[in-house]
């Protein structure tokens, strides 16, 4: 309330102040929490795209982690790549059930379902970055924190069977777009994947929108 005899300087130092207040309080109040449906849905969104990665693991027994890097990408619904270029080249191509494994020049492919942990762990990638909830429910239990500007998927095995071999898996992201991802295993080893989203590759001349 404005109290009357007041100088103008005085009032509008008022109205300054009751203006910042405002606007304190309103961004004190917490950003809504991220449900699984609505992060599923940003991640849906996106139907392909490519990434840079670096990836740090930590084997027992080894005094310093083993580096690699290379490149990601995926298109909806189902196809997966990660090609490593350091230290060394090799290839690992996910096209629905069927997985390709390229190293030292030789090819190798096999069913994804003849091994159910190795479809558990390309799942918790391949599944997140297509938004397939019921994928990863085959195999996960999920657990969403965060915003959409910044949020983590906590992944627990669902089966003791993976259990053995897998104790969790934690993405973290911003929007529909995965940042890293950190894999530690049963036995203690730890792998983290941090991910660089690339542009998207401009529209070829003449091609339809």
């Amino acid at each position: 309330m404005t109290k009357r005899g007041d100088p103008p300087a005085r009032r509008f130092a008022r109205k300054v102040l009751a203006s910042a207040l405002m606007a304190a309080a309103v961004l004190a109040l917490p950003a809504h929490a991220l449900e699984l449906p609505e992060l599923m849905a940003l991640l849906a969104h996106k139907r392909s795209g490519e990434a840079r990665f670096t990836e740090q693991r930590q084997v027992k027994g080894l005094d310093a982690p083993l580096t690699s890097s290379g490149t990601l990408s995926f298109a909806a619904p189902d196809r997966f790549t990660r090609k490593t270029t350091a230290p060394r080249p090799e290839s690992m191509v996910v096209d629905g059930n069927i997985v390709t494994l390229t190293r030292n020049g030789r090819t190798r492919s096999l069913a994804l379902d003849a091994s159910p942990e190795m479809e558990a762990i390309v799942e918790a990638v391949r599944g997140t970055l297509t938004g397939n909830a019921s994928s990863l429910q085959q195999h996960f239990k999920l657990a969403v924190a965060g915003t959409p500007e910044q949020w983590t998927l906590e992944l627990k095995p669902a089966t003791p069977r993976l259990a053995v071999m897998l104790d969790s898996v934690r993405i973290a992201g911003k929007r529909g777009e995965l940042r890293s991802v950190e894999m530690r295993l049963a036995d203690g080893d730890r792998s983290l994947m941090q991910i660089e989203p690339l542009p998207a590759a401009p529209a070829a001349a003449g091609s339809r929108p």
